[in-house]
């Protein structure tokens, strides 16, 4: 079991400071895909448009350009403000394969200060039903930390 106690305190030391969303999303994204064989994409898609996510730092082989909110988990994430944890992602009727070895995904809403969604976390497995309840909570309570100071 992935340990989060410790996980959060090496990003909590290494991000001390940092308002540069860009510096965040980087570390945060290593830091996960590195703490985890479960692991194997790892990576932000920032809002840039209305109702558009665009790829930003990640972890991984490469990852779709553009989302828009109205397709695929992340979109659907961005959409509702609400995590997925989609244990097998071809029983998301609306999944986007941006890798074809993906079998399940979490992805997380990622909030400024003011509360609004700037961004989504994404992570991808090539095992099914990879992710848990705790994962979720766990990595939720990280990017919440890291995202609600002030940033540039």
């Amino acid at each position: 079991m992935l340990d989060y106690a410790a996980l959060s305190q090496r990003i909590n030391a290494l991000t001390e400071g940092e308002t540069d969303t860009v510096a965040l999303m980087a570390t945060i994204a290593c830091e996960v895909h590195h703490s985890d064989a479960r692991f194997n994409w790892t990576g932000f898609y920032r809002v840039t448009a209305p109702e558009v996510l665009k790829i930003g730092p990640y972890q991984g082989g490469h990852g779709c350009l553009i989302i828009p909110f109205s397709r695929g988990v992340c979109g659907a994430c961005a959409r509702s403000g609400q995590a997925q944890l989609v244990a097998d992602v071809h029983a998301f009727a609306d999944h986007i394969a941006c890798s074809s070895s993906t079998l399940s995904e979490l992805v997380l809403p990622v909030r400024n200060s003011k509360g609004q969604i700037i961004a989504v976390f994404d992570i991808d497995s090539d095992q099914i039903n990879a992710f848990t309840a705790t994962d979720k909570d766990e990595l939720q309570a990280i990017l919440d930390r890291a995202f609600a100071r002030e940033l540039t």
